[in-house]
């Protein structure tokens, strides 16, 4: 996250800008579909989550649970708020996150002093080589992860000017650190001592009182939503607003309807979180490449130089640069081999495989003959 907190985040170019650098000006809109593809699939199976927690507070409240419904009532009112834009996402989040994580803090804690038998025995007393199976975990983090890392510019335009490098690192490390690590940490002890993935179903199975489980529900519902809007809506519209020159609030619809459309109900079930880590282990299969070729791209082929003016002119750039494409399939080639390590392999070998190409095969990387330059 903070290697691609370059000086082009600080112009506020968005991630489907930044790839111009390295795919050109069409290249880049096919790229996208790359990051705009998971984050939708991953905006309909968080909806749908929150959906079984917005029945669940139904039921103990009203009597009635329709998760359909409140899936689409859901979805309705993420997409309303996001289209008020970032800086009432901004608002919104700030309060939501901190009362999402003093619940979480609270039932860690809950079920440390409740449970600590059982989730030593599953959890820290088990046997294990740490070989393949640990490192496939890993890239599941990642996968999921850098989705959100390469679209660091759609975040930073959004900070305050005048922040220094240290600082913003900061602010990147605090949420990876302690809001990330404490949600799967707690998600994992839950499955632990429930049996049970789907958080929602777990929080109902542990806590037998009702006001308990609709206090849960309810932080669920928030955090989806905090976490949707931020992580998976936003990077989608943009995707969808390059591609079609549509308006924000048309993309926004379009995202809504193609997140439902990506059968989240199939992939919330237990016998189907499988599928659903082999859904990130494919798709890591580009992102690890991906990754690779913009920190080349920027580092190394421009040595941190960029000409904004120049990366916003499509009349003076190339079409598509095919190196950077080459290179990407070349790494998720090579990914394919090991699905289950697909994020290095793809990483190194896409990165190494782009660095070569650029060697052999130049590309003409100016794009304008504007001569200011933002460094």
């Amino acid at each position: 996250m903070y290697t691609n907190y370059t000086d082009i985040t600080k112009t506020g170019a968005p991630y489907v800008m930044q790839l111009r650098l390295s795919f050109g000006a069409k290249g880049a809109k096919a790229a996208s579909l790359l990051r705009g593809i998971p984050a939708v699939v991953w905006f309909g199976f968080q909806s749908w989550t929150g959906a079984l927690a917005l029945a669940q507070i139904s039921k103990i409240t009203l009597g009635i649970s329709n998760v359909p419904v409140c899936f689409a009532i859901l979805l309705v009112l993420q997409i309303l708020l996001a289209r008020r834009g970032f800086k009432s996402i901004k608002w919104f989040t700030s309060i939501i996150s901190t009362i999402v994580m003093i619940a979480l803090f609270s039932v860690f804690i809950l079920l440390l002093t409740q449970h600590m038998g059982m989730i030593t025995s599953k959890l820290v007393v088990t046997k294990g080589s740490w070989g393949l199976t640990f490192f496939s975990f890993i890239v599941a983090f990642l996968g999921n992860y850098t989705a959100i890392f390469e679209s660091a510019a759609d975040y930073s335009r959004e900070l305050k000017p005048g922040m220094s490098n240290k600082y913003r690192g900061f602010l990147y490390l605090c949420p990876i650190l302690f809001a990330y690590g404490i949600t799967v940490l707690t998600g994992a002890m839950l499955a632990a001592v429930t049996g049970i993935s789907s958080p929602v179903n777990a929080m109902a199975v542990l806590f037998h009182n009702n006001v308990i489980t609709l206090l849960v529900s309810f932080f669920i519902v928030l955090s989806v939503m905090t976490t949707n809007m931020v992580a998976n809506i936003l990077p989608p519209t943009y995707v969808i607003t390059n591609l079609f020159k549509t308006s924000q609030t048309v993309a926004m619809a379009i995202v809504g309807v193609l997140a439902a459309c990506s059968f989240p109900w199939v992939l919330v079930k237990d016998s189907s979180s499988a599928g659903l880590n082999t859904f990130i282990h494919l798709y890591s299969l580009f992102l690890g490449p991906m990754t690779a070729i913009i920190l080349i791209e920027y580092y190394v082929e421009r040595r941190q130089h960029v000409n904004l003016k120049a990366l916003y002119n499509v009349k003076n750039q190339k079409a598509i640069h095919w190196n950077a494409p080459l290179a990407l399939m070349i790494g998720a080639g090579i990914a394919m081999t090991q699905v289950d390590l697909s994020w290095f392999l793809g990483f190194f070998a896409g990165g190494i495989a782009y660095f070569i190409l650029n060697r052999v095969h130049h590309e003409d990387r100016s794009m304008s003959p504007i001569k200011e330059v933002v460094s």
